[in-house]
């Protein structure tokens, strides 16, 4: 049975949606953790409610919940994992694809692009894949059942994921060697965590908190009228986001919208890549797609190399890092550069304006 519309791993094959498991968050082995009888625990929790109330943009990050929480819930449920869990990039990113730290983790899941490489995500200057809000969800969820059977603990699996695994290990096998790995116990070690750590489960089951009952603290969520659903079509080679727009019929800021890791507005050349086009624009974009010339499937600055000209100063000529140009020219030898080569420069044109040919 193929995957319903909108609902498919980008570059994998698809992924059948299941179900979320139909029991009530009180029998969620996070939330029902015996740390909640702890009085200290719970009114920290009852102060990150108050602080997350007061957030003035929670509302808009709970409607583009919306938009992404059944591929979340069907990925979640795959892997086995509890259902709380669709609230983490709640806390991680505001459900921001497009999120970035300040030290550098990317996207809903805030995937830092070592660990994301490891789980088999693409990070490079043309394509980010963390920000892809479907193959980032695989690749945390596989990165939570790994630590999860690492830890033992939920409340130190969600630690590790803060503040890495090798960091947490450290900690216990430093001041609790011999320790049962329990959620009280990270509690117990929570001065020796970073403070940001220290924090993160009281203020993500806050989180839940809200999330579940908004209207219980006053806030008032709009339906989502703008759902993240789509039609996937693949291009063969590399190709302009406003040329993708044209073939669709459609405004390039909502294509933008729908494949946030095209970083530089343009796919990678000599390969095929999967994109999202708005739900029911699929047979149009593949037949208009077919009817344009290889040459006019670009819009961007096309550089013709002169003599004595290397790819570091074309490079810092147009101001874009060193990488994004090579990225964009794989068969381009830096100490063979033939005098008239044409060199595609990746600044391609953003929504409202168009690029040379």
């Amino acid at each position: 049975m193929p995957a319903p519309r909108g609902y498919v791993v980008d570059g994998s094959p698809p992924v059948r949606l299941e179900p979320p498991p139909k029991t009530d968050l009180d029998d969620d082995p996070i939330l029902r953790t015996r740390m909640m009888r702890d009085p200290e625990f719970r009114d920290e929790i009852d102060q990150w409610v108050d602080t997350w109330t007061q957030v003035p943009w929670l509302p808009a990050n709970l409607e583009r919940m919306r938009w992404f929480e059944q591929a979340v819930d069907s990925v979640l449920t795959s892997h086995g994992l509890p259902h709380s869990l669709r609230y983490l990039p709640m806390v991680e990113s505001g459900y921001n694809p497009r999120a970035v730290s300040r030290a550098a983790a990317v996207g809903m899941w805030q995937l830092m692009a070592p660990t994301a490489r490891g789980l088999g995500v693409h990070v490079s200057p043309l394509i980010d894949e963390r920000r892809n809000p479907f193959r980032s969800t695989e690749a945390a969820a596989a990165f939570l059942e790994a630590l999860h059977r690492q830890f033992g603990s939920w409340f130190l699996t969600l630690a590790a994921y803060n503040a890495g695994p090798a960091r947490i290990e450290r900690v216990l096998r430093d001041k609790a060697p011999l320790e049962p790995r329990t959620d009280s116990l990270y509690w117990a070690l929570r001065d020796q965590f970073p403070r940001e750590t220290q924090n993160f489960i009281p203020k993500f089951l806050a989180a839940v908190r809200v999330a579940v009952d908004p209207q219980r603290y006053g806030l008032d969520i709009p339906d989502s009228t703008t759902a993240f659903a789509f039609d996937r079509v693949s291009v063969p080679d590399a190709t302009t986001l406003d040329v993708v727009a044209d073939a669709a019929g459609v405004d390039q800021g909502e294509i933008e919208r729908l494949n946030p890791e095209v970083l530089r507005g343009i796919t990678p050349p000599g390969k095929k890549t999967y994109l999202r086009v708005p739900p029911g624009r699929g047979p149009t974009f593949t037949e208009q797609y077919a009817k344009i010339p290889p040459r006019r499937r670009v819009t961007f600055v096309e550089h013709r190399v002169q003599r004595g000209e290397t790819l570091t100063g074309i490079a810092r000529r147009y101001g874009i890092p060193l990488r994004d140009l090579e990225a964009a020219n794989p068969k381009a030898r830096p100490r063979l550069l033939q005098i008239g080569q044409r060199l595609i420069v990746p600044i391609a044109p953003r929504s409202g304006t168009r690029g040379r040919r």
